[in-house]
């Protein structure tokens, strides 16, 4: 059987929560899946090693409507593609008309979908529920990235910590001086050698702690391709950071995570893996904080700090 999967959202981070069930789908079918995603979703990076996926289709959509799948065109462009495959089945994992119109027409005969028209959902109980649903079976919200024989090794004499300082925008991200004041006094406490998780467009961010006096401890992943900074993460003590894609590619890799939750909701991104703690601002409560709750200001860094070198210890 011929399967598809269709996830069209943006980001790492949202492509490792849907892991758990795209496994599942191969589990039940014992067929290679082809994944129809986006670019910046990095799955052909991330799932490179990954023996349950057969290929990964990118869904060329943009903002400004100037994708070869936008539009009227880009409709018709996205089911010759996806016809010429011929695929018997589909999983959609998005409310849209628009996808159930293209698996239609290209001649997918089993469709399973999310509820259309549905506005909003929990990026992981949405999920969840469909495919043990659509499935019939109950699947851990616990994702898996699978790699290839692990020949990467760090200094046991060291703390490894990848430090997660960026994020998809400035009020979900902690101040970079406190990440730098962190390390200082973590590395009062062991011997660390820091991973900075960030790409080229974190060089100004990047650059201020590489100057900073724990620069010459730190290393860069701007100029590492995901699938390059994988075996480094899954040899790591801890993730500490932002709520961002390190940190869902860090916890798939069963790795401790220290998430700092400020201005996006902790029981979507936070709740879903054992391997995940969370900090919150000052006053408010893992269920209310979410989008707009604007609290960078109000982490705790004696939290932060203790909480670190209790998953340190």
């Amino acid at each position: 059987m011929k399967v598809l999967v269709i996830q069209p959202k943006i980001g790492m981070g949202d492509m490792i929560i849907y892991l758990p069930y795209i496994h599942a789908i191969f589990k039940k079918y014992k067929s290679p899946l082809s994944l129809l995603v986006k670019k910046n979703s990095r799955a052909s990076e991330l799932l490179a090693e990954d023996k349950d996926i057969k290929e990964v289709i990118i869904l060329d959509r943009k903002k400004d409507n100037s994708g070869l799948h936008d539009g009227v065109s880009g409709f018709f462009n996205l089911i010759n593609i996806i016809k010429s495959k011929k695929f018997d089945k589909v999983f959609i994992f998005n409310s849209s008309l628009r996808y159930l119109l293209i698996a239609k027409i290209s001649g997918i005969r089993s469709i399973c979908q999310y509820p259309l028209f549905r506005k909003k959902d929990n990026i992981v109980l949405s999920a969840k529920v469909f495919i043990e649903q659509e499935l019939n079976e109950v699947v851990s919200t616990q994702p898996i990235l699978r790699l290839k024989e692990n020949k990467t090794k760090l200094t046991s004499s060291y703390k490894h910590i990848c430090l997660g300082f960026s994020a998809s925008g400035p009020t979900k991200r902690w101040d970079l001086d406190n990440y730098i004041k962190l390390c200082n006094q973590i590395s009062i406490k062991f011997p660390c050698k820091f991973y900075l998780a960030g790409g080229e467009n974190d060089q100004e961010l990047i650059n201020k702690i590489l100057n900073s006096n724990i620069g010459s401890n730190c290393t860069s992943f701007s100029n590492l391709k995901i699938s390059d900074t994988l075996p480094i993460i899954k040899n790591c003590d801890l993730y500490l950071g932002n709520d961002t894609g390190f940190l869902h590619i860090a916890c798939a890799l069963k790795v401790k995570c220290l998430a700092l939750f400020m201005d996006s909701p902790v029981m979507a991104y936070g709740k879903y893996s054992k391997y995940i703690s969370v900090i919150v601002p000052e006053g408010e409560t893992e269920e209310t904080t979410t989008h707009n709750t604007l609290g960078k200001e109000k982490i705790s860094f004696e939290k932060v700090y203790t909480k670190t070198l209790e998953l340190l210890n």
